[in-house]
């Protein structure tokens, strides 16, 4: 069967996601002489270099023409992968995170987010669950990302979980209500007495805490303990992230409307 030679001009950002044989093919950023079935889809040669679709902000030609992932590219054709722009805002901001993600998603529930986890959900039951509940699945595994059953979903960059809360808070800007939700389940917390939860707690506990609060799902109780000052650093430094993300974007949006009305 011929093959159509297509050419990717993959943005920096992307860079890191190629497969190694994409990372040895890339010159400046350029995979050149790129074979693909004249049926493959635009957006199935780009996800065989190892970028998924879900990573892509736009696919352009050369002279800026807009492309679709379900265009058919020419013999030849150089086109230009772009990297998504951030914030990407969500109505409904509602994740899913997969198995090798726990102390992201206790990180993420300490800051409020309706966060679903699951350190035994297979890779078929984890795209269904995105589906059953419309929510993006983060994960560090491109496989799960190249599957076409998954609505939404986000790569995690970043090897520890700060690098990784960093990466998902500037990337969606998500509003955050911390000390809200459950670390364990991720259910809503409501306040509670001493005397509802005193035959829950140490000899230690009892002489020392005076706000409670329990989980409306698992019934797990939380007070302010030992690792409080350590929370309350992680919670001042992920608002500290969002507002300044929001007044990136607030900067980013005052400068395009000034060119906008100096190029009239």
């Amino acid at each position: 069967m011929p093959c159509v030679v297509v050419v990717l001009e993959v943005a920096e950002e992307l860079r890191p996601l190629l497969y190694a044989s994409g990372r040895r093919a890339c010159v400046h950023g350029v995979i050149r002489g790129l074979p693909a079935d004249p049926h493959a889809s635009l957006g199935h040669v780009v996800q065989s270099v190892g970028v998924p679709l879900t990573e892509v902000g736009a696919l352009r030609r050369c002279d800026g023409t807009a492309l679709v992932p379900s265009y058919r590219p020419a013999p030849d054709e150089v086109v230009r992968v772009m990297p998504l722009s951030r914030p990407q805002l969500l109505v409904d901001p509602r994740f899913l995170l997969d198995v090798h993600l726990g102390a992201l998603a206790r990180r993420l529930r300490l800051l409020g987010l309706d966060v679903a986890y699951r350190n035994d959900a297979a890779d078929d039951d984890l795209v269904a669950w995105a589906r059953r509940e419309h929510r993006v699945l983060l994960t560090r595994d491109r496989g799960l990302l190249l599957r076409r059953a998954l609505p939404r979903g986000a790569y995690v960059r970043g090897q520890l979980p700060d690098e990784q809360v960093r990466d998902v808070l500037t990337r969606f800007a998500p509003p955050l209500a911390p000390f809200t939700r459950c670390l364990s389940c991720g259910a809503w917390l409501r306040p509670a007495t001493r005397e509802q939860v005193l035959d829950e707690l140490a000899p230690g506990t009892r002489r020392t805490a005076t706000r409670f609060t329990r989980c409306a799902g698992c019934g797990r109780v939380f007070w302010r303990g030992a690792h409080a000052r350590r929370l309350d650093a992680l919670v001042a430094a992920a608002t500290a992230r969002i507002s300044a993300g929001a007044g990136n974007v607030a900067a980013s949006e005052v400068r395009r409307r000034e060119h906008s009305r100096a190029g009239r």
